[in-house]
């Protein structure tokens, strides 16, 4: 009984005190409060998946996002009617890193690649080779299909441009760094990409990198769907 009691206090004081800060009655720091915008210069947080979550629907609070990552991106028109239909879409073109082609992302996509360049490429790159990284090679985001392209079953993320296939990376030197040829050596061009990998699972709700099963085996598969894998 006591420890119910206990309990049901403690729910009720996180609930005034979230009630607090909500209302501005509490003043905390932008990135440690949940209904503050997502501001994709400060490092990512538990609260992160969070407001990423809340880009979603919300094309206003997806502006403010974007006004701090730095990418160059157009609205799409919503495609309500389509076989995958699409909402609050953008084509990313590209920032302060080039990428191989422009992207259709869903903004929570979107802005966690900001996230991904900014504080897990950037990082890795610069603490193995002690340079940046100038372009992002991919595969394609979008593909209205199912998991695995199989006929029956599950849409796969990337029928709602919820998901962003990464094959590799060029170096300022002009060196470039493919998951498939370098992923399976033992040399720093591996360790590099096992970095980006980990670091990519803070930003993206998925990540999935050629250890997951061979169909893996030449990018990395990043997401911001529902469900929580980094391997």
């Amino acid at each position: 009984m006591r420890v119910a009691k206990g309990l049901l206090l403690v729910a009720l004081v996180m609930g005034a005190v979230g009630l607090s800060v909500w209302r501005g009655w509490i003043d905390v720091p932008a990135q440690w409060n949940p209904w503050a915008p997502l501001d994709v210069k400060a490092a990512p947080n538990f609260l992160t998946r969070y407001k990423l979550m809340r880009l979603r629907d919300d094309p206003q609070l997806c502006d403010q996002a974007l006004s701090s990552s730095g990418l160059r991106v157009t609205r799409q028109a919503d495609s309500p009617d389509a076989a995958c239909p699409l909402t609050n879409t953008l084509r990313v073109q590209g920032g302060e890193v080039a990428l191989s082609s422009s992207f259709l992302a869903s903004c929570p996509l979107a802005v966690a690649f900001a996230l991904f360049e900014r504080h897990a490429l950037q990082p890795a790159s610069q603490a193995v080779y002690g340079q940046a990284v100038t372009r992002v090679d991919h595969l394609g985001s979008f593909a209205c299909r199912n998991l695995y392209n199989r006929e029956n079953g599950a849409r796969s993320q990337h029928a709602s441009a919820n998901a962003l296939d990464i094959a590799g990376f060029r170096l300022a030197d002009g060196r470039t760094i493919s998951v498939l040829k370098d992923w399976p050596k033992d040399n720093e061009d591996a360790r590099f990409l096992r970095r980006v990998r980990d670091g990519a699972c803070d930003m993206f709700s998925v990540v999935l990198s050629p250890d997951y099963n061979a169909a893996h085996r030449n990018h990395f598969h990043v997401d911001v769907g529902p469900w929580w894998v980094c391997r």
